[in-house]
């Protein structure tokens, strides 16, 4: 199960990694939030697929499920949340004033905008 695992977060870096390469600024965004979900995968497999109870030492079981993992990937989901919101504000931001999502585009446009405030 963890070899499908490690394909899956390979293929899910290898299309993000190319979604951010490219010039539109919505698939920049979108390549972040995929590349962020790798890791949350990646995460989830580096800690193994191990049975157990629930971390509650009253129970009387032996065997415990690691808690941490499922911390850390809920915290990195949260996270992920927020900046996937602030980058699709700063870009529908840009996109109205600028009228475009093309990086180059934007580049040459706010190089404009910033020697007009000169």
């Amino acid at each position: 199960m963890e070899v499908i695992a490690a394909v899956v977060v390979g293929i899910l870096f290898a299309v993000g990694i190319y979604l951010i390469l490219t010039q539109d600024l919505l698939r920049i965004v979108l390549g972040t939030s995929l590349m962020t979900h790798a890791v949350h995968l990646l995460l989830m497999a580096m800690a193994g697929l191990k049975g157990g109870a629930a971390p509650l030492l009253d129970r009387g079981k032996e065997e415990f499920a690691d808690p941490l993992p499922q911390a850390l990937i809920l915290t990195s989901i949260v996270i992920n949340f927020g900046i996937t919101a602030f980058f699709l504000v700063l870009s529908y931001r840009a996109y109205q004033k600028l009228d475009t999502t093309d990086m180059d585009q934007l580049r040459s446009e706010s190089s404009r905008h910033r020697g007009r405030s000169r």
